[in-house]
């Protein structure tokens, strides 16, 4: 049986751009703020196989670093600070379950779109990896069906 008590201090979202993922970045402060945790934004720029792990990607980098910002600043509405940390890896869902692991979080928690128009949802290759391989909670935070209620 289960813990009863939902009890997530540091949490670990993935921010890219989406509304979903600033979403799941309210919840994580919401649940971090409460137990006096942690929340670490990060960004993961992939890196294709034919590049450097550690090229130089300006664009890729000030996008990145713009996110960030977006992020922290969304935090600090909420008057929480977050910890907004750049990744360049070949697969964001490696990258988020290496940083989890190496931050030793509670839980992971990704973003996600709803934009399928028969009603299923259909998660990325990044998200089925984290949803499989995350040592932690992970807690997809869905966004609202356009019209829909909420």
């Amino acid at each position: 049986m289960g813990n009863t008590q939902l009890s997530v201090r540091n949490t670990l979202v993935r921010i890219d751009g989406t509304a979903a993922s600033l979403d799941a970045l309210a919840l994580a402060v919401q649940l971090s703020k409460k137990n006096k945790g942690t929340v670490y934004a990060v960004y993961v720029i992939e890196v294709a196989r034919t590049m450097a792990l550690d090229a130089e990607l300006p664009p890729e980098a000030a996008q990145g670093e713009e996110m960030l910002r977006r992020a922290e600043d969304a935090a600090e509405k909420l008057d929480f600070k977050v910890s907004g940390e750049l990744l360049q890896a070949r697969d964001a869902g490696h990258a988020i379950v290496d940083e989890a692991i190496e931050r030793s979080v509670d839980a992971i928690i990704l973003g996600v779109d709803y934009t399928m128009p028969l009603g299923e949802l259909e998660l990325d290759a990044n998200a089925l990896y984290v949803l499989t391989h995350a040592p932690c909670r992970v807690i997809l935070w869905r966004s609202a069906i356009e019209g829909g209620a909420g």
